[in-house]
């Protein structure tokens, strides 16, 4: 969590803070991860976006959060519903792996899939087989 809060709120000019700007821009995330995004790859994150109920899983806790999220740009926004206009928190993917739980993670739920970059390690479950395949 404190990663995805660095990168919305790091080198913030004025000016930017004035405007209506996501402080985890493409550009912004590559700059901070030291990385890039091919053509391809930017052409074909345009043409997919999803958004829907996930449930994300609390630390060191059995307890899911369900979330409405927007996954746009590279970066996943999550909110309380899908009626709210503004995102509870953001979380960039570029450089994260995505991964299924293994069984020493001990997390026994169908649906769950792992998101990690360096030492930070989400958990994300899906209500139906359709809605993980997506």
């Amino acid at each position: 969590d404190q990663e995805s809060e660095d990168d919305l709120s790091a080198s913030r000019t004025s000016l930017e803070r004035q405007s209506p700007h996501r402080g985890n821009t493409t550009v912004h995330v590559c700059w901070h991860r030291n990385t890039s995004v091919s053509m391809i790859d930017f052409s074909i994150a345009v043409e997919h976006q999803l958004s829907g109920n996930l449930l994300r899983k609390f630390k060191n806790s059995n307890g899911w959060q369900k979330l409405w999220v927007v996954f746009t740009n590279f970066c996943m926004f999550f909110y309380k519903s899908h009626q709210d206009n503004h995102p509870l928190a953001s979380l960039p993917l570029l450089g994260y792996s995505l991964t299924i739980p293994s069984e020493a993670e001990n997390i026994h739920k169908d649906y769950v899939f792992k998101l990690h970059f360096k030492s930070h390690v989400y958990y994300f479950r899906a209500e139906s087989e359709y809605t993980f395949e997506r």
